[in-house]
């Protein structure tokens, strides 16, 4: 589309990595450890409504498992048609203009691209857009000190928390200026890249080779970002006038590996925690259960001394029997055991449970049916009521492996 000036973006989500017991992405996505800790997507966001969010918490609780993948599907279709806003900013005559224009592989003389030159030329936000970065918004900032008399006023001028990534622009010197961003951003807890620009010019005025005078660069920058306490974020030095040279490929790579993960992450974060939320709701209400012995009456358990039946009767509660995973196994398209536990989950589950399940079988080969009031007599209600909340602990631990497995094979690669 035509470069257009915008009015400031409305406030959006601002996804980052996940906290989740296993990590999720490729081994590259981890080269990041310039994020820190997640910031889960709002329950009133554009991507997920406090409605949508209602209903996958109703068909978690009711163990409709076949019914979350539904809900995930749309999600996962909304996601991808989200667009994600990048903010260019730096100090002012830092080339922030330029360097859209080279980001998109466009020059500065084309219709549709940003107006540059020795003077200030952009006064407010502008929006743009390129073919290569579909479904992004690169907006091209005043320069610090354009309109705002301090850093933290610039801040809330333009709005910066509503922007998914930060690319921070620096030549000629990293000032203060983009320490101070640089520690605004991680004190937000946003993604954000360093990028030194007019690299050509370095080059040509330098009297190092150009190995050193890229360390040296390098150097600097690291430097200035570990005495403000910044961990280090992607460093890329790039020439606006040679846009397919230097650092500017590695930056197109990284930045297309990183809007997935921003797109994606926190989905899939704020859902397993959506879906683990709700699984604890519903155990900490069957352990109710379990102390008012209740579980015949409420759950049709005929026998609360056999772990067998009360792990068969939870696992039906929470959606994880065989037939329910053989319902969300069809409905994704996988092999019906698919959803069964791998070798180290499978191990873990029945580690804890299968004891339980290999004494029921011995003791009911040793009691015969004239006798059971001696293992009535032999389960105490404290013992019996132990077991089942061990059991209902572990088939909860199960719940949650396979709706966390739901989630990764849905969102992780939509």
């Amino acid at each position: 589309m035509s470069a257009h000036k915008m009015a400031m973006p409305t406030c959006r989500v601002a996804p980052l990595l996940t906290n989740m017991e296993e990590e999720v992405g490729s081994p590259e996505d981890k080269q990041f450890k310039y994020f820190s800790d997640p910031v889960l997507i709002p329950k009133d966001s554009n991507i997920l409504s406090v409605e949508v969010i209602d209903r996958i918490e109703t068909a978690v609780a009711g163990g409709k498992v076949v019914e979350v993948v539904s809900i995930v599907k749309e999600i996962v279709q909304k996601v991808s048609r989200t667009t994600i806003k990048i903010a260019v900013t730096g100090d002012s005559g830092n080339g922030m203009s330029s360097f859209i224009n080279a980001l998109r592989l466009i020059g500065h003389e084309e219709e549709d691209s940003a107006p540059t030159g020795v003077v200030r030329t952009t006064q407010e936000p502008a929006c743009y857009s390129s073919s290569n970065f579909p479904y992004v918004e690169l907006w091209d900032l005043p320069g610090l000190g354009a309109t705002a008399q301090s850093v933290e006023s610039y801040l809330d001028e333009m709005q910066i928390s509503t922007y998914d990534l930060i690319i921070i622009i620096a030549s000629e010197q990293f000032s203060s200026n983009h320490v101070k961003l640089a520690q605004a951003m991680q004190s937000m807890r946003k993604r954000f890249y360093v990028v030194w620009t007019k690299l050509d010019r370095d080059l040509s005025t330098s009297a190092l080779a150009e190995p050193q005078l890229l360390q040296s660069i390098q150097k600097n920058i690291r430097e200035n970002l570990q005495n403000g306490q910044v961990r280090e974020p992607p460093i890329f030095l790039v020439s606006v006038m040679e846009p397919e040279f230097h650092d500017f490929p590695k930056l197109r790579e990284t930045l297309q590996k990183d809007l997935t993960v921003i797109k994606y992450d926190s989905l899939l974060g704020t859902l397993y925690q959506t879906c683990e939320d709700t699984i604890n709701k519903k155990v900490e209400s069957i352990k109710k259960s379990i102390d008012a012995d209740n579980l015949q009456k409420e759950f049709g358990i005929s026998n609360p001394d056999n772990p067998m039946e009360s792990q068969r009767v939870f696992q039906e509660i929470l959606g994880v029997d065989d037939e329910s995973l053989r319902q969300v196994a069809l409905k994704m398209e996988k092999p019906d055991t698919y959803f069964s536990m791998d070798s180290k989950g499978l191990q873990r589950y029945q580690q804890d449970s299968g004891p339980l399940v290999l004494w029921y079988d011995s003791s009911t080969r040793f009691f015969s049916t004239s006798l059971d009031y001696i293992v009535c007599c032999f389960f105490s209600s404290n013992r019996r009521y132990r077991q089942q909340k061990s059991i209902l602990h572990e088939t909860a631990g199960k719940a949650k492996y396979i709706l966390r497995k739901i989630l990764k094979e849905s969102i992780s690669h939509p």
